[in-house]
């Protein structure tokens, strides 16, 4: 069993820090609970030399020692904590990742954006404590150009549109040239098939609710943690779904 992420907030705004403390509590799948709240990088110290944390999120701008200083001085700890940045000012994402931080967060802060950062955290702390598998799955997507490696656990959902396959996770869309039952052929284990034409991740799934569409008129749709729409479920697929629900 996984206890909640232990997380210290450091912001020198009040309602900023209340912000994410009420966004916390509504993340799951990781959950994570504020452990501790400083609103200077000397208070985050004093935190940090009594105690271990599994991540920081840390203000860019602040009174004396900003983030990134505070970053660094975290980093001669004995157990350093996972670093999140969280700011309005999008230019220092590069000396935030030169810091080796997780993610780098712009506000406001987003619910599905902050999962997935904790999402990241929970898989440094699997690492940390050696319980992470050795190679973890990735999808190799090539993405205008480009070639992106998708870590699996970060994907919600699969789901089929024309000739290809949307990926989604919290934060973004992919396009997969592939098709679904080769997807669930391989991750069958991780991912529930509940459409014909959508495959979701049974770690994401939330709740099961009325729906109705106007071609197929009234009937079921999921939530999942980490996105706000929902996907249809079909009748063939109900059962399942339910299943996996009470699981």
């Amino acid at each position: 069993m996984n206890f909640p992420l232990q997380i210290l907030v450091v912001d020198d705004e009040l309602l900023a820090r209340s912000r994410l403390r009420t966004l916390l509590g509504d993340c799951t799948a990781p959950s994570a609970v504020v452990a501790a709240e400083a609103a200077n990088a000397a208070q985050a110290m004093e935190h940090l030399r009594r105690r271990p944390f599994d991540a920081a999120l840390l203000d860019v701008h602040m009174p004396g020692a900003d983030g990134v200083a505070l970053a660094r001085a975290m980093r001669e700890l004995p157990e350093p904590p996972a670093v999140v940045f969280i700011t309005a000012h999008a230019e220092h994402a590069v000396a935030a990742f030169e810091l080796e931080a997780l993610d780098y967060l712009t506000k406001p802060v987003r619910l599905e954006r902050l999962q997935a950062a904790l999402q990241k955290v929970e898989r440094y702390r699997l690492a940390r404590q050696g319980t992470q598998p050795e190679h973890e799955e990735v999808l190799v997507i090539q993405d205008r150009g480009r070639t992106e490696r998708v870590p699996l656990p970060e994907v919600l959902y699969f789901k089929a549109e024309l000739k290809y396959v949307t990926v989604r996770t919290a934060t973004r869309s992919y396009i997969l040239d592939g098709s679904l039952s080769e997807l669930e052929e391989r991750y069958g284990m991780q991912f529930l098939r509940i459409h014909r034409n959508a495959l979701v991740a049974r770690r994401a799934v939330r709740a099961l609710e009325k729906h109705y569409d106007p071609e197929e008129g009234e009937g079921w749709a999921l939530r999942l943690n980490g996105v706000d729409e929902s996907l249809a479920v079909s009748r063939r697929q109900l059962a399942a779904v339910r299943e996996a629900l009470a699981g």
